[in-house]
């Protein structure tokens, strides 16, 4: 079955009592029992819900995985996944990456005795040189969130199988239309679903696919016993969004390879960090391991002046300034006062995240439009 088609169809059976051809919202916190134990697999909705359960069914279909599960947000997914560690554990992350999943790294699991690592994975021998016989994870995002650096996925599963320690993917900004790190031999993808997934900036929510058995069922006693997990109307809007995943991440990829050529030949634009410009450091990867480049992009100005930044952040009619991504409208942000910001400053800029960053989440418009906006915003 190929992508689109089980975009539509994964997971989704017609309703058993009424045909229906979309899967009911089961609001409802408990289920009937005919005697203690006699169930029809349901019995409190923290722990299994129906519609959460064909969201689930469809979100390991689509990153050819065999267990899905869902979290209340991209973080307590990520949260979960700590959860598998004890102290003494070391995590090898790299060091361009969500500023909440930092944040939820250094204030609150280094607190309870994990270790963390942040390397630059562009080179892999980053990563060879920071394990120890503790590392029990490898943690990369790729692209990488806000520069779009990429990560040689297949070349980290061989590190993380040669240490015997885990290999987590965050793969939200390619979404699995783009990328499935599982079939390059990664072990856990965590999806914020807020972002492409849902693709419509109405629901927040987090998830984790994987191909082990053993493994799945540590996560969900996990999702099951802390409770982060998300309601059955969050699942329908995205059960909904599921269905034009394709169609608008070929949208995404379309408006984000016009705006970046754009952008790469303005006079007033410095760097423009997209993977599918040739001149990306890891375009060669990135067209290796992805099947289209997205429509995440961040840019900076030359003279490097926050007043010309904040300008362009303040101007654009189209582009509304807010956090998030991936929704069929199109957003720019400011990295460094935004998602970023709890990153020390130190840190950002040692990392190459510049105070004048611009990060865009190109949308579904016609391009032509949004390459005026910001022309004028530019201008």
């Amino acid at each position: 079955m190929r992508f689109g088609t089980k975009a539509i169809h994964a997971g989704v059976e017609p309703d058993p009592t009424t045909g229906a051809i979309m899967t009911p919202i089961y609001q409802t916190s408990t289920y009937v029992q005919a005697a203690p134990g006699d169930h029809k697999g349901y019995e409190y909705s923290r722990t299994h819900n129906p519609t959460r359960t064909a969201l689930q069914n469809a979100l390991a279909a689509l990153e050819n995985g065999r267990h899905g599960l869902c979290f209340a947000t991209g973080m307590a997914s990520i949260d979960a996944i700590c959860k598998l560690l004890k102290p003494g554990d070391e995590v090898v992350s790299t060091n361009d990456l969500y500023g909440g999943t930092y944040r939820l790294f250094t204030k609150i699991f280094e607190g309870f005795g994990l270790k963390f690592k942040f390397v630059d994975m562009g080179d892999l021998r980053n990563v060879e040189a920071a394990i120890t016989p503790n590392t029990k994870l490898i943690w990369a995002e790729t692209p990488t969130n806000p520069l779009l650096k990429i990560i040689d996925i297949a070349g980290l599963a061989a590190i993380a199988k040669k240490q015997g320690c885990l290999l987590g993917v965050d793969n939200t900004f390619a979404s699995p239309y783009l990328q499935n790190p599982l079939d390059l031999g990664a072990d856990i993808i965590m999806h914020s679903v807020t972002k492409y997934l849902g693709g419509h900036s109405d629901v927040v929510m987090g998830a984790l696919v994987v191909k082990d058995d053993a493994l799945a069922e540590r996560l969900a006693f996990i999702q099951n016993s802390s409770g982060a997990t998300p309601g059955p109307q969050d699942c329908f809007l995205v059960l909904r969004g599921l269905k034009t995943l394709h169609l608008r991440m070929q949208r995404h990829c379309e408006n984000g390879a016009v705006i970046a050529d754009f952008l790469s030949k303005h006079p007033k634009v410095d760097r423009v960090y997209w993977p599918g410009l040739p001149a990306h450091p890891n375009h060669t990867v990135a067209r290796a391991q992805m099947r289209g480049f997205g429509g995440m992009i961040s840019f900076t100005l030359k003279g490097d002046r926050m007043e010309d930044a904040t300008r362009v952040l303040s101007s654009t009619k189209l582009f509304s300034l807010a956090e998030s991504l991936g929704g069929v409208e199109s957003l720019l942000g400011h990295p460094a006062s935004m998602t970023h910001a709890s990153i020390p400053r130190e840190e950002r800029l040692r990392n190459g995240l510049a105070d004048t960053l611009i990060r865009l989440s190109v949308g579904v418009e016609d391009a032509e439009d949004l390459v005026a906006d910001l022309a004028q915003a530019l201008g």
